[in-house]
């Protein structure tokens, strides 16, 4: 087994921030691997953790290592371990589920009551190695780019969001460019949409909302988010939103702008509770509301691999910054203003 130190980005400490700092090379079990990392990028979860929101101040424990996002190469394997061998080119799914739960035992992984996340609940690939189950590898085509890699497991937030219902020749608001938003509009526009409408107050992030493929982009900030929709809808609505914002007032717009019959897909978080007109905005309208989390186990992770392997969706132009590790604090700082896209950390 491999031991020693590795450079490893913690959460040191309750509060705003992060750490470099030497840590040992974790040790595998059984049904383990050791992987190198190759990159791994910043999530917006990591930014929740890194500034010590609300959110994360009751969910983690620091001291430990976080993130969640990467890629890397198998370098070792544990005794019961035949479905990776040493040399695979690797990323993972992040959800470290029971496999006992009701929800497992019927086959619905993602949303396995006992769900342990990596980076979050556990000790993370912000590291120069990183050790996980054998189960939640997801192998990746050799010729690869590590940063194309690194960033599926968000991409398969989006495609999971985006697909939840039919998006052929539908209207979809996408409320939120973050990057994942970012990255849900040019899925909704390689899956059929005739329209693909992107909010946001973030003009940087709008335009990348833009080369990603959306057909309009809106800065809500500017122009009022309902008067653009009717006007772009012929007045009748949009028939798909995905929700990537997380802020009250635009989950509200989400379920004005959506037609009768409509289907609302919220990924994001809010921090507090969100006031919702239940009677005229989701009864009266007959509408389908859903709460999408992770990606469905693998059929999500399908979908990425083959998305991307077909050119359907390319996310090159949403990587926009690559940094040694030890520029994390320039990282987190983009993220943090909105100036980025996705950031590429090398370890």
């Amino acid at each position: 087994m491999l031991k020693g130190k590795m450079k490893a980005l913690l959460k040191h400490r309750r509060g705003f921030g992060a750490e470099l700092s030497m840590v040992d090379i974790p040790q595998i079990n059984d049904d383990e691997v050791l992987i190198k990392v190759k990159a791994t990028s910043i999530c917006g979860t990591d930014v929740h953790i890194y500034t010590w929101d609300e959110w994360s101040q009751a969910r983690v424990n620091p001291p430990y290592v976080f993130g969640h996002e990467f890629c890397g190469e198998v370098v070792e394997i544990g005794s019961k371990v035949s479905s990776v061998k040493v040399g695979d080119f690797v990323s993972a799914e992040t959800h470290l589920v029971c496999e006992n739960c009701p929800q497992c035992l019927t086959g619905q992984y993602h949303i396995c009551k006992n769900t342990r996340i990596i980076g979050v609940d556990t000790q993370g690939c912000f590291a120069e190695y990183v050790a996980l189950p054998a189960k939640n590898l997801w192998k990746n085509p050799s010729n690869m780019p590590f940063d194309v890699a690194s960033i599926q497991e968000p991409m398969g937030n989006a495609v999971h969001t985006v697909l939840a219902g039919d998006i052929l020749g539908k209207t979809v608001a996408v409320i939120g460019c973050g990057p994942i938003g970012i990255m849900a509009a040019g899925i909704a526009k390689a899956a059929g949409a005739a329209q693909v409408i992107a909010f946001d107050l973030n003009d940087y992030r709008l335009n990348l909302a833009k080369q990603m493929g959306a057909t309009a982009i809106v800065n809500s900030g500017n122009q009022d988010p309902l008067t653009v929709v009717r006007k772009l809808t012929g007045g009748s609505g949009v028939d798909v939103v995905c929700e990537m914002s997380g802020h009250p007032a635009a989950i509200n717009q989400g379920f004005k702008m959506v037609t009768n019959g409509g289907r609302v897909s919220i990924l994001s978080l809010p921090v507090k509770p969100v006031e919702i007109n239940i009677t005229d905005d989701i009864v009266f309208k007959g509408i389908t509301v859903q709460g999408i989390t992770g990606r469905l186990m693998f059929k999500t992770w399908q979908q990425v691999s083959s998305l991307l392997a077909s050119g359907q969706v390319d996310v090159t132009p949403l990587i926009t910054h690559h940094l040694p590790i030890e520029e994390f604090e320039k990282g987190f700082e983009l993220m943090i203003k909105g100036q980025c896209g996705k950031v590429v950390l090398q370890p």
